[in-house]
């Protein structure tokens, strides 16, 4: 075991005569700072994400923007058809941010409504018209049929068809609904204008795009006021699919489907005006939804089915005025 040397004062290296003198025992301070900021900055960018969407939500309830409803359209479109198609499904959606509020009315495609230059008009037909008129003008049309026949604003519109709609429920990895009871549809109809047999077993159930789908239009084993009920579960579950930690590095490829396949006249800024209360609203499942059914229905003068506004009015000023 070897001791330590002594180091004598006069035979300690002459800095002056070009000898190394030695190194300091601790690192400079200068390095030590230099490590410090380095470590700071990592995680500063790390959570520069994080710190923007929290300022933003911060901003976004204290300076909520201004209501918003629109029109939702499920277009019975397959492959090639584009847009002269009818809806199969009409529903108005009211984003309230003031008061983290999102509201859900569904429209049976077989109600009579006021349709400006076309007078009474079965409203799942509508997109037609417009779109016969003048092309690109279908959805319009149909959100001011909606507007003047309900009393309501309705500001934009969306679009979007079936293969579409699969594609933004398969680029989120599915959704998750909760089937109320045994559903079996022995008349599906299929792309090629056949029919086929499809079937939901009660309870949970985590559905593709296709299955969605067919969940959402199926109306054999009931009728069309479930069905709407149906489509309204559906889009609850796309917004609880959103906000799923999981699901989170499925966005980008969600946000591509939805740009690729819906025709919208939303902003960018419309939808970062929407995101929080619809995520938000969404995650807990507190969306309000309504049907209009039988009991909302009554007969114009000439035997058409058309809304009972009277009825519906206290709803429509709560959640969509």
């Amino acid at each position: 075991m070897s001791m330590p040397t002594t180091v004598n004062e006069d035979t300690r290296p002459n800095p002056a005569l070009g000898a190394r003198p030695n190194p300091p025992a601790h690192p400079r301070p200068t390095a030590r700072r230099g490590c410090l900021w380095l470590l700071l900055g990592g995680v500063l960018v790390a959570l520069l994400p994080v710190f923007l969407s929290g300022l933003y939500i911060s901003l976004y309830l204290l300076f909520p923007p201004p209501a918003l409803n629109v029109l939702v359209l499920g277009l019975d479109a397959r492959a090639g058809e584009g847009f002269v198609t009818r809806t199969d499904s009409v529903m108005v959606m009211g984003v309230q941010p003031a008061r983290l509020d999102v509201s859900l009315l569904s429209i049976p495609r077989d109600l009579f409504v006021e349709t400006p230059g076309y007078g009474l008009q079965r409203i799942n037909t509508v997109n037609v018209l417009g779109e016969q008129d003048q092309p690109g003008s279908g959805a319009r049309l149909a959100a001011q049929a909606v507007a003047q026949s309900f009393h309501i604003p309705v500001d934009r519109y969306l679009r979007v068809n079936f293969d579409g709609f699969i594609a933004l429920v398969d680029a989120l990895g599915g959704i998750d609904i909760e089937v109320p009871s045994l559903l079996i549809d022995y008349a599906y109809p299929t792309d090629d204008f056949g029919t086929m047999t499809v079937q939901f077993e009660p309870g949970w159930q985590h559905m593709d795009g296709w299955q969605a789908l067919a969940y959402a239009r199926t109306r054999h084993a009931d009728d069309d006021y479930r069905r709407a009920a149906r489509q309204q579960q559906v889009m609850v579950a796309l917004a609880q699919a959103v906000v799923k930690p999981e699901n989170w590095p499925r966005l980008p490829a969600a946000a591509a489907a939805f740009f690729q396949s819906v025709d919208t006249d939303l902003t960018p800024l419309d939808l970062l005006a929407l995101a929080p209360t619809l995520v938000l609203d969404g995650a807990v499942g507190s969306i309000d939804r309504l049907v209009i059914d039988r009991d909302l229905i009554q007969r114009s003068p000439e035997g058409y089915a058309i809304p009972n506004y009277a009825a519906l009015d206290g709803w429509l000023s709560a959640n969509l005025r």
